[in-house]
């Protein structure tokens, strides 16, 4: 019986197991939804009990009740304890899912480096204020994901990433939401709940996830034609293989920026029919 309600629950409710927030998500999830169950399954049998009790039947006259007060103020004050008592609920997890935790003793040690984090309103971080920080860049129709360790001060050089994010486990990873053109929904249903990017916004959340696995996603709201092509992949790996994949990055993007370079000055070194303005 047991088993039966719990497959029946995670039927109904959302995704999880990929990150502490997205798991206080789905519990929060589901005490609301027994809770609705059990309402509705009172509401719905005392609905059937008086359609048989009293249904009409040949030579019987009804009673004419006009109204029941001690009835009538069981059931407002009935609705309003289970109205309180959810809010209550919900406040108290409201913490877990907004507040990111401190990275794990074997977290990635990136963690905090590269440009300074700051916390605001929006802006959640860890109580020691340590988090890998990865911008989502929206774009149509592809995410790219921007890591720290640029190059410049201004930014410029940073290692990058289209569609698949590749995080440490048992690391806080805090997300900077952003959309270059139109309005998409960062949206990875195991690691949390679904953000907004919005161009000219900055949207934030966080996940940390334990152990090494593969979890998908894509924008959740409709951004154009390509919309359905937009998918997301967040892929954990141990600290020690994030390392070594971010490093392959950075270089990669060096040589191809030195290449650039030296193909760009090879066009401007040309002459005659060869000859290359610059824009």
């Amino acid at each position: 019986m047991g088993h039966l309600l719990s497959t029946t629950l995670a039927f109904f409710t959302p995704l999880s197991g990929g990150s502490p927030n997205a798991n206080e998500i789905d519990s929060l999830y589901k005490i609301v939804l027994v809770v609705a169950l059990v309402v509705f399954v009172a509401v719905e049998g005392a609905l059937v009990y008086a359609l048989v009790r009293f249904r009409k039947r040949r030579g019987a006259v009804p009673a004419q009740i006009r109204g029941n007060t001690r009835l009538e103020v069981g059931w407002t004050v009935g609705a309003a304890v289970i109205l309180i008592a959810l809010a209550v609920i919900t406040f108290v997890k409201l913490p877990a899912i907004q507040n990111p935790p401190n990275s794990g003793p074997n977290g990635d040690q990136l963690a905090g480096s590269g440009r300074v984090l700051y916390a605001s309103s929006e802006r959640k971080l860890p109580p020691n204020g340590k988090a890998l920080n990865i911008t989502v860049i929206g774009r149509q129709f592809i995410w790219q994901y921007v890591y720290p360790g640029a190059n410049e001060p201004d930014g410029l050089g940073a290692p990058y990433s289209y569609e698949a994010m590749v995080v440490p486990t048992n690391t806080t990873v805090t997300l900077d939401i952003v959309a270059s053109d139109v309005v998409h929904s960062w949206w990875i249903p195991e690691l949390g709940g679904k953000f907004q990017a919005v161009p000219g916004y900055h949207n934030y959340t966080w996940f940390k996830i334990p152990k090494p696995g593969i979890y998908r996603g894509q924008c959740a709201v409709l951004c154009g034609r390509g919309h359905a092509r937009m998918l997301a992949t967040v892929r954990a790996v141990p600290p020690a293989q994030f390392d070594e994949w971010l490093a392959k990055q950075k270089r990669e993007i060096s040589e191809a920026n030195a290449a650039a370079q030296a193909a760009r000055a090879k066009l401007n070194g040309q002459t005659g029919a060869g000859q290359v303005e610059n824009p």
